[in-house]
């Protein structure tokens, strides 16, 4: 079985529990949204980089030829703008064990939604699992 795709999941989480302890740290007394711009522009760049590295770069010309894959990714690019205004902005009213939690409703959200706009199949225990979530989130949060 290929597992990659939990091997990437469980980093990804580990650099997102990251994002949340490197952001309240670096918060302290300045502006949040400066803030997550500069973070947006490190990320711009170090991706650009990667991507570059990987010789992909040739890639960026059929990409933004098709308009509905843009259309889509820009969409994409606001929410995950505005995702991360909201965090910081979380970040440095609240705990970490707090914020962290409650944006981790974001896994409920996107299961609820690819169910209504994507036509996914929630199993009973995929539903059982989204309540749980829900609910330890809050516990967590509230704790």
């Amino acid at each position: 079985m290929n597992y990659l795709w939990l091997i990437f999941g469980l980093l990804s989480a580990l650099f997102a529990s990251l994002v949340a302890i490197f952001g309240k740290i670096g918060l302290k007394g300045i502006d949040t949204n400066v803030a997550t711009a500069i973070r947006a522009v490190i990320m711009a760049a170090f991706l650009i980089i990667v991507v570059a590295f990987q010789g992909r770069l040739s890639k960026v010309g059929e990409i933004l030829a098709d308009k509905k894959a843009i259309l889509f990714i820009v969409l994409s690019g606001v929410a995950g703008a505005l995702s991360w205004l909201f965090y910081f902005l979380a970040l440095k009213n609240g705990k970490v064990q707090q914020v962290a939690p409650i944006d981790r409703l974001s896994v409920v959200f996107a299961i609820v939604l690819a169910a209504i706009f994507l036509g996914e199949k929630v199993s009973f225990y995929t539903a059982i699992g989204v309540l749980l979530i829900a609910a330890g989130s809050i516990f967590v949060a509230l704790g």
